[in-house]
């Protein structure tokens, strides 16, 4: 691909990317690195975790995200008594004209393009593999056949931080799945206010398809044309690694409160938010500054804390601060 070819692509991707924003910001206040996050996702074919309180939005995200992209959506409720089949699908008995009875898949809606999992921590956790499943494979298993899901491919589950009676926490290896895990803060008073404007006034917020599904794998496939020093690249694998205690580079802090820290899905999520980040501030190549500003929700959920930092209330986030101070 020759330079100007390139150029070409890069702008045509942000184009798309700030019409998609701007959709999205229509009916989401604020919450823009979070935007920025699931978009990043969308493209690049991971999937999120968005955790935050109730009321912040979480589900008008998701929902708002579908309306800007013209592919199937589908939204499950999360409960106890949720099972595999209700998500997966299931053969039934199906009678044809002549009179024959024959066995027929009836999908489930994880057969979409994009699954809001809503309260996942809910769900118990033979549900919850059935989702991961998905998430990884891009295809289900049932019986002896194989099924294959649409693409793009996009899972955003939701939690809420405090919920603790009645939930199933993902554990480590499951939480490692997703790309990123994304934080929604609490609206500002100004925030609020246009929060109201928008949804107690008589004047509906309507938001329009911006691209379609196959726009979005090509989006993806111009990320990864980005460029990124081999330099830049060992470094960004040196910060997931020092995430972990038995890593000499670890800080003293991880060494003490950390279990396990990231693995190599940790860099694939470093390197594709950062190529990302660099296409939208018009560059072709991944800086220092990249790789920094997506360090906290490509690691946070990748870091599991020991009986001490749970005890002491450590925080992942400030951990990853600590470990790119010493970068």
């Amino acid at each position: 691909m020759s330079s100007a070819e390139l150029d070409q692509k890069l702008e045509a991707f942000r184009a798309d990317y700030e019409r998609l924003r701007r959709e999205i910001g229509k009916a989401i206040v604020g919450q823009e690195t979070v935007i920025d996050g699931v978009l990043t996702a969308l493209i690049v074919g991971g999937h999120v975790l968005l955790e935050g309180l109730p009321g912040m939005g979480k589900t008008e995200l998701a929902q708002t995200l579908a309306d800007v992209v013209e592919v199937t959506f589908q939204r499950i409720q999360c409960t106890p008594d949720l099972m595999s089949a209700d998500i997966i699908g299931t053969y039934v008995i199906m009678e044809t004209p002549q009179g024959r009875r024959t066995f027929e898949f009836q999908r489930g809606p994880l057969f979409a393009n994009i699954v809001l999992a809503d309260q996942i921590s809910r769900a118990t956790p033979k549900t919850q593999s059935a989702l991961l499943e998905a998430m990884d494979d891009t295809a289900i298993t049932v019986s002896t056949e194989t099924f294959d899901l649409p693409l793009p491919y996009f899972v955003i589950a939701t939690q809420n931080p405090l919920e603790m009676e009645g939930t199933f926490p993902l554990p480590e290896a499951q939480l490692d799945r997703f790309l990123f895990k994304l934080t929604m803060e609490r609206p500002t008073a100004a925030q609020v206010e246009q929060i109201l404007d928008r949804t107690t006034e008589a004047e509906a917020v309507i938001v329009q398809p911006v691209v379609d599904g196959q726009r979005l794998l090509e989006m993806g496939e111009v990320v990864r044309t980005v460029g990124i020093d081999s330099d830049l690249r060992r470094r960004a694998i040196a910060l997931a690694m020092a995430s972990d205690p038995s890593d000499a580079s670890a800080p003293e802090p991880v060494k003490q409160y950390v279990q396990h820290g990231a693995g190599p899905r940790g860099a694939q999520a470093l390197i594709l938010a950062a190529k990302t980040r660099a296409i939208m501030a018009g560059r072709s190549a991944v800086t220092a500054d990249d790789i920094r500003q997506v360090l906290a929700m490509s690691l946070r959920h990748r870091i599991a804390l020991n009986y001490e930092g749970q005890a002491e209330g450590v925080s992942t986030d400030t951990l990853l601060e600590q470990i790119a101070s010493k970068w």
